[in-house]
């Protein structure tokens, strides 16, 4: 299960994101991400470090903060 939810991110990023994925000239913006990592990036990190169900909930908590208004964040894992 924890192979398939970082294989199903991994396409995230490789086809959709705005930040990495071939379709971000489609975006009007530009690396549009606020915070480092990327909320997909901390999404693998959270799944490699705490396992499948802890990483998960903390990657969707993480997306939930995602805002464009808001300030530029660092945020480990």
């Amino acid at each position: 299960m924890k192979n398939i939810l970082i294989s199903v991110v991994v396409f995230y990023q490789r086809i959709f994101s705005p930040d990495k994925g071939i379709l971000r000239q489609l975006y009007p913006f530009r690396g549009a991400c606020v915070m480092y990592p990327s909320c997909s990036e901390y999404m693998l990190l959270a799944v490699k470090k705490y396992g499948l169900f802890k990483g998960f909930f903390l990657g969707i908590y993480r997306i939930g903060r995602c805002h464009p208004f808001q300030k530029k964040l660092i945020d480990p894992p």
